[in-house]
C-alpha cells in the first residue's frame, strides 16, 4: 500500500504507555472461550468488555515502557490509513445528502478504558458506540503476521477499515437496530444477527478499498493480503483451531469464506446498497 506521503488523520488518540486501570475481562469464563475472544478480530465490545454505562474513559498514567520505532511507524500508517477512510466516507455521506462524523483511532498498550468498559489486548481490534472511538494495541499487527498468518500491510488496512465500518453502521442507526432486536431474540438467534452485522462491516471495508484502489493507493498483491486477513480470522477457522471442531450456532463474526466474500463483494461494487447482509438469502 502506497502509504507514505499520504495525509495523516488528526483523529489519533495516543495512549500507549499509559495504564488503562482495573479490568474485569475473564470473570468466570472458561479458559477455551478466552482462547477463542483472544483470537477474534473486531469483537463486539459490548459482550466483551466489563460493562460501564455512562462512564467516562480513564486517562490512566504514564508508564515507563519505551515506545518502540517500528511501532512509530505503525502508528503513521494507522493515521494514514484512517485518514484515507475519512476521506472515502466523507465522499459517500456527502453524496446521500449527509454528513460523516469522523471517528477517533485511539493507539494503546496492554490495556484501555473506553465508554463500554475495560479491555485488555486479547481482545483485539474493537469499535466502542458509546464514544465512537476505534481501539487499537499496535502489537495486533504482530499478532495477525504471526499467530494468523495474515501479512502484509493493507491486511492491516483492512483491520482498520473493518472497525471504520462498524462506525459507519453506528451513524446509519444499523447498530441500534441490532443491539435492540438481539435483546429479544435467543442466544442462537442474537449470533447470527451478530455475524450479519460483522459480515456487513466486512463488506464496507470492502467499498473503502474499492475506492483506495480507484485513487491509485494499492500496489500488487494488497487485495490478497486482505483476503487473506478477512479469511483468517472466521468463526469456523478460529474455533477449529482452538478447540479442534466448530460450532455454528455460536458464531458471532461469519466463516473464514463468508467473510473474504462479503469484502469481495465491497471492493467490487463500491456501492454501499449492496451490503445488505441482513436480508441477503445466503451470506
Amino acid at each position: 500500500m502506497l502509504w507514505r506521503g499520504q495525509r495523516q488523520s488528526e483523529n489519533v488518540e495516543d495512549r500507549r504507555g499509559m495504564s488503562g486501570g482495573g479490568l474485569a475481562i475473564g470473570g468466570g469464563l472458561g479458559g477455551i472461550v478466552l482462547l477463542v475472544i483472544a483470537l477474534l478480530l473486531g469483537a463486539d465490545p459490548r459482550q466483551l468488555l466489563e460493562q460501564s454505562p455512562g462512564e467516562a474513559p480513564s486517562s490512566g498514567t504514564q508508564s515507563s515502557r519505551p515506545i518502540n520505532p517500528e511501532e512509530e511507524e505503525l502508528k503513521q500508517f494507522s493515521a494514514a490509513v484512517l485518514a484515507s477512510t475519512e476521506d472515502v466516507w466523507t465522499d459517500i455521506f456527502r453524496q446521500q445528502g449527509e454528513s460523516y462524523r469522523k471517528p477517533t483511532l485511539v493507539l494503546f498498550t496492554d490495556q484501555v478504558r473506553s465508554a463500554c468498559g475495560a479491555a485488555g489486548a486479547a481482545v483485539g481490534p474493537f469499535y466502542c458506540p458509546g464514544d465512537e472511538k476505534l481501539y487499537l494495541d499496535l502489537s495486533f499487527f504482530r499478532e495477525l503476521q504471526t499467530r494468523f498468518r495474515a501479512p502484509g500491510d493493507f491486511a492491516q488496512a483492512y483491520v482498520i477499515a473493518h472497525e471504520v465500518g462498524h462506525h459507519v453502521q453506528k451513524l446509519l442507526g444499523t447498530m441500534d437496530k441490532v443491539d435492540a432486536a438481539r435483546n429479544r431474540m435467543s442466544e442462537a438467534e442474537a449470533n447470527q444477527l451478530s455475524v450479519r452485522l460483522e459480515l456487513q462491516a466486512d463488506f464496507l471495508a470492502g467499498v473503502w478499498a474499492h475506492y483506495a484502489q480507484e485513487k491509485g493507493i494499492l500496489e500488487a498483491g494488497d487485495i490478497e493480503e486482505a483476503l487473506g486477513a478477512a479469511s483468517a480470522v472466521g468463526d469456523d477457522r478460529l474455533q477449529r483451531e482452538s478447540q479442534g471442531y466448530v460450532v455454528p450456532d455460536s458464531f458471532t463474526h461469519g466463516t473464514s469464506e463468508q467473510r473474504a466474500r462479503w469484502f469481495r463483494k465491497g471492493l467490487e461494487t463500491g456501492d454501499v446498497r449492496q451490503g445488505d447482509t441482513f436480508n441477503a438469502r445466503d451470506n
